[in-house]
């Protein structure tokens, strides 16, 4: 089974340490992160994700983006990250 994460709306400097707990309690778990509510994404949010993809590929396990909001989809890009890790992850809504 796997664990559903809701991203807030506004992932900036404030969201990052929440969002990294969040991630750290679910480690070695099958996860979904929902990117639907996602309005601004922030440069340290983007780390935290990146950080997280590696680290569930290394494990062996499920990190997926799902309902992915278009402004997420699109500050993804504009920061240069890979839009395929989203399309690989998870189709946008």
């Amino acid at each position: 089974m796997s664990t559903l994460i809701a991203l807030p709306a506004v992932l900036d400097l404030r969201a990052a340490d929440p969002l990294k707990a969040q991630l750290l309690a679910v480690r070695g778990q099958e996860t979904a992160l929902d990117a639907s509510a996602v309005e601004r994404l922030g440069g340290l949010c983007l780390q935290v994700l990146l950080s997280a993809l590696a680290t569930w590929r290394a494990d062996g396990q499920s990190l997926t983006f799902i309902n992915v909001s278009e402004a997420f989809a699109s500050q993804w890009s504009a920061f240069g990250a890979s839009a395929s890790d989203l399309a690989m992850q998870g189709e946008p809504a």
